[in-house]
């Protein structure tokens, strides 16, 4: 990861909203603890990280969908990218399984080149 915040490309794009998807999600839960665990609890952080995390939802939908088009996924990997940002933290599992599997272009840590060493 040598410059997080550098967004010159879709893969890196993506990475970023990912990122930012799995902890507006983090937000959300910790607001959500807050709301319903005690008696009464505050609202606010469900007020704050409720439309939070919803945009960045939306953003990460529609970023992995240009993504897939600019790295050419399969429908199996853009239907498991759009899967993942279901569950909590999902996203980051995905980004660090796409990028370990060739599938993020320039960001990928070359699955494919870890195959083809040849013992010496």
């Amino acid at each position: 990861m040598a410059n997080f915040f550098d967004l010159s490309s879709w893969p890196k794009r993506f990475r970023f909203v990912a990122v930012l998807e799995a902890i507006s999600w983090a937000g959300l839960l910790i607001g959500m603890a807050f709301k319903y665990l005690p008696e009464e609890g505050p609202e606010i952080g469900v007020k704050i990280f409720g439309p939070i995390h919803g945009a960045i939802f939306v953003i990460y939908v529609l970023v992995a969908l240009f993504t897939a088009r600019a790295v050419k996924w399969d429908f199996k990997t853009l239907a498991l990218a759009m899967i993942s940002s279901i569950p909590p933290f999902m996203t980051i599992w995905f980004e660090m399984w796409a990028a370990r599997n060739g599938r993020l272009g320039e960001l990928s840590t070359g699955g494919a080149a870890k195959r083809e060493r040849v013992p010496a």
